[in-house]
């Protein structure tokens, strides 16, 4: 067979708990404040953590005035929300140091729509959405797994105050791919944070169910190829061990390795920021693509510049699976969708205080909320690309 078609991939994820994440959570959180209060708010929020600390900083703009005592609560509130509550790192003893300021008058006046002048993009830059069907969330199989992993655990830890697990965790997820379709997993990595009594053992018989439980029947490796905690020991962890930083984790939150990412983060960001904005509709035109038969995978790039309203460019790649050129996917995009920034904005309604619980476990792949979360995720565009197509 085609050595492309046959071959051994990896993904990884990270937990909520993650130094990373803590600070993606606090960041998004942050930007649900904000437009909670002012649906056209303007936030770029970076968060950097380490032991007893958490920063704050970045540039705003609201109708209303958020406060530094409203930050601090809403910082601790996320802290304890992820379930840090541990020598050094907890979320009534923490020092949080907040250093924000207004957005600036330059990048205002190319973002602002005036008279004539539509609402520009935020940023410049280039950003990509992909689907495959070798999963029913149209994501890669071995991010979806690793992903999947970890939510099973963090709701055990929740669940359960006595289960010996704690907040930080990595998975990483190798399966093994014929004719370029997933047919098991070739290996397992699992670093759990866990309570001091808790041996290495202990750990394993933890946490093997729920990876036994996720991975679909028969695809367990070998005892031998599934590594839990590897150094043995994994008591001291999160921002005690290693600091966090806003945006680090960009691999994790889209297609774990599996398809090009433009480089721009999302968390901490609203959505006139085409990083995220733009990000979330080429994910929801590649998944509608896949979702209506013309291609098995399909990657999808838009690029911007700051201050300019439509997109720079449009491609489309089938890699080869496609039942309908690409030249002819770009013109039905155009035909079905305002990929302006205002027109992704209301089209997929972002302007609402849905970013916090994207911060975790990854920004595709998930299904659509009734508070507007995840509506990248919809399926209403496989109908009017069908149209647009024939």
């Amino acid at each position: 067979m085609d050595n492309f078609k046959d071959y051994i991939f990896t993904s990884e994820s990270v937990s909520e708990g993650h130094p990373d994440k803590i600070c993606d959570r606090i960041s998004d959180r942050l930007v649900d404040v904000y437009l909670k209060l002012d649906s056209e708010a303007r936030t770029a929020i970076e968060t950097v953590c380490t032991k007893n600390y958490v920063g704050v900083i970045g540039e705003t703009r609201c109708a209303q005035d958020v406060s530094k005592q409203t930050i601090d609560a809403e910082v601790r509130a996320a802290v304890k929300a992820i379930g840090y509550e541990q020598d050094n790192f907890h979320w009534k003893d923490i020092e949080v140091d907040i250093r924000t300021h207004n957005q600036s008058a330059d990048i205002a006046v190319g973002v602002d729509a005036a008279g004539d002048k539509e609402e520009g993009a935020g940023d410049q830059g280039i950003m990509f959405g992909y689907a495959t069907n070798e999963t029913e969330q149209y994501m890669p199989a071995t991010l979806q797994y690793s992903h999947h992993i970890l939510r099973e655990l963090a709701e055990l830890r929740h669940s359960d105050p006595n289960s010996g697990l704690g907040p930080d965790a990595k998975s990483q997820v190798t399966l093994e791919y014929r004719d370029g379709k997933p047919v098991g997993a070739n290996c397992v990595v699992l670093s759990t944070q866990h309570a001091a009594h808790l041996s290495q053992n202990d750990v394993r018989d933890i946490v093997m169910p729920y990876i036994e439980k996720v991975l679909p029947n028969g695809w367990m490796p070998e005892a031998d190829k599934i590594y839990v905690n590897p150094t043995g020991r994994f008591v001291i962890g999160g921002p005690v061990s290693d600091a966090g930083l806003t945006g680090r984790k960009i691999i994790v939150d889209t297609y774990g390795g599996a398809a090009p990412h433009g480089g721009g983060a999302f968390s901490g960001k609203d959505p006139t920021k085409v990083d995220r904005s733009a990000a979330y509709a080429a994910r929801y035109l590649a998944k509608n693509i896949v979702a209506a038969g013309f291609a098995e995978k399909c990657t999808i790039q838009l690029s911007y510049a700051i201050g300019v309203s439509r997109p720079l460019s449009i491609y489309a790649n089938t890699m080869g699976t496609g039942t309908v050129n690409e030249a002819s996917i770009v013109k039905a995009i155009d035909k079905v969708i305002d990929l302006s920034p205002r027109g992704i904005r209301e089209h997929l309604q972002l302007n609402k205080p849905i970013y916090e619980v994207t911060s975790s476990y990854g920004h595709f792949g998930r299904k659509p909320r009734e508070d507007g979360s995840f509506s990248w995720e919809k399926l209403d565009l496989v109908e009017p690309l069908k149209k647009a197509l024939v």
